[in-house]
């Protein structure tokens, strides 16, 4: 049986990334790992979806910030995934956060799923929808009361219904 013995370089990074993850504990709600209620293929999913559409969702891209015009949406209603229409946030919890993403600073109870992603070699908290696993954008600390989270969504990634 062989040993793990990292370098010093690696020691230093699972170090690190031993003190960061933490940080990222407890933010939000994370999903119970469930079968997903829309599981289709990557074909189904192109016709389904714009590119853009797809581009974020499935294969988790980010859009350009303030190209959404979902930023400006200020009706009441309820945001849902544009990619199986579970609904997500109700915009009673959506607030300007300034970055041309829309922010929210709730979910609705049971809607989201969320993960560490390190693709820009730190961890960051990425945000799926429960029912078909498309990315929706990520979770941030830095919100508004009474959660004090921000969860920065791609526009493209989800519809409004007005009520």
């Amino acid at each position: 049986m062989t040993s793990f013995r990292p370098d010093r370089r690696t020691a230093l990074a699972l170090l690190g990334a031993g003190v960061a993850i933490p940080l990222f504990g407890g933010w939000g709600e994370t999903a119970e790992a469930r079968p997903l209620r829309v599981n289709l293929t990557e074909a189904q999913w192109r016709s389904r979806l714009t590119r853009a559409q797809f581009s974020v969702l499935r294969e988790e891209a980010t859009e350009r910030p303030f190209s959404s015009p979902l930023n400006l949406e200020h009706r009441k209603g309820t945001f849902t995934c544009a990619g199986c229409t579970n609904n997500l946030f109700s915009s009673d919890t959506k607030f300007d956060s300034g970055t041309g993403w829309p922010s929210f600073f709730r979910p609705l109870q049971g809607a989201i799923g969320t993960k560490v992603d390190h693709k820009l070699g730190y961890p960051r908290r990425e945000v799926h929808c429960v029912d078909c696993g498309g990315h929706l954008g990520h979770l941030f600390n830095d919100g508004p009361r009474p959660t004090g989270l921000r969860y920065c969504m791609n526009g493209v990634a989800m519809n409004f219904q007005p009520t």
